[in-house]
């Protein structure tokens, strides 16, 4: 679990005065474990707010995009909610649902000389996992604001952190979480492609365990190192990452009069320079980690400094949901 606290400075001035990082010994399966996490998360973080937003990452998540005539918003989430079978072909009455209208790069298509196509993301989260999230809040009394998916989160950091990227380039961002990864496609403001991967951080570590190491400290040191039995055995293990990513940038080069020169990766094992080296030789593109806060002024104590800049790379989904509320509040 991750939290962040950024403050509004002026009309686009904003500024990061505590972050905090939390491991729990255990999944939180129920909304009292889940609050007691939270409670200790909120006071690692210090400081205080009036709105809280919370980014969500769950495997039952569910992340689709859409082409229809142009429809607001509102009334497509209810016509989502009634005929999921019809538009996502997949039942969603147990899904809170949302969407929103995705800008364009380049004019809608229209089919067959009918109405304009256009595409918006929908987004799912189970019912259940809803009610969690609402009643660990209410026991830990957060001031719950807005609920989030994590890749969406991820995406609007990046618009936060990389403006003049976001809005003029193709970009692709990989973000690599514990269980599972995430590629995610953009071009100039538009939203083309999030495709989950089921590799994360501790698939890698326990394949090199299996290889040999003792441990993930020890794995930590071979790969700084840059130890070569353990850099290949790394190699060996990201292959399906690397051709989740490979394949989605193929899509939308094949699609679109666009390269993406360039890979931004965050989460845990993008503190790894070699991992970074590894990715980048095997896309044969250069991969680097991305600051979600190089826009803002760097508010943290001195004696914190060296540790944000050390975990920056696992932050980009707490910067992006707190960028969503502070700039909607």
């Amino acid at each position: 679990m991750k939290a962040v606290l950024l403050q509004r400075r002026g009309a686009d001035r904003f500024a990061l005065s505590h972050f905090a990082l939390r491991e729990l010994p255990e999944p939180a399966t129920t909304a009292e474990a889940l609050a007691a996490n939270l409670k200790a998360l909120l006071h690692d973080l210090g400081g205080s707010s009036r709105s809280c937003g919370i980014a969500l990452s769950s495997a039952e998540v569910l992340i689709r995009i859409i082409e229809q005539p142009q429809t607001p918003p509102g009334i497509l989430r209810d016509a989502l909610r009634l005929n999921g079978m019809l538009l996502l072909n997949q039942d969603c009455r147990e899904l809170v649902l949302d969407c929103d209208e995705i800008p364009f790069s380049e004019p809608p298509d229209a089919h067959g000389g009918g109405a304009p196509q256009f595409r918006y993301v929908v987004a799912g989260v189970p019912r259940s996992q809803v009610t969690e999230v609402h009643q660990a809040c209410l026991k830990s009394k957060v001031p719950y604001t807005a609920l989030q998916v994590a890749p969406l989160a991820i995406f609007n950091a990046f618009e936060f952190a990389n403006a003049e990227t976001f809005n003029n380039q193709a970009f692709a961002l990989v973000d690599i979480g514990h269980l599972s990864s995430t590629v995610i496609i953009g071009v100039k403001r538009e939203l083309i492609l999030v495709r989950g991967v089921e590799f994360g951080g501790h698939m890698l570590v326990e394949e090199l365990i299996c290889h040999g190491a003792a441990s993930y400290e020890e794995i930590v040191h071979l790969l700084k190192e840059e130890e070569v039995l353990t850099v290949e055995n790394a190699r060996l293990s990201l292959t399906e990452l690397v051709r989740s990513i490979s394949s989605s940038i193929g899509f939308f080069e094949a699609r679109r009069d666009a390269a993406i020169p360039r890979v931004y990766v965050s989460g845990g094992m993008a503190k790894s320079g070699t991992i970074l080296r590894i990715l980048t030789e095997e896309l044969q593109l250069p991969c680097e980690t991305w600051d979600p806060f190089a826009k803002c002024e760097i508010a943290v104590a001195a004696g914190r400094k060296p540790m944000l800049a050390e975990q920056l790379p696992v932050l980009g989904t707490a910067c992006g949901i707190a960028a969503e509320v502070i700039k909607g509040v």
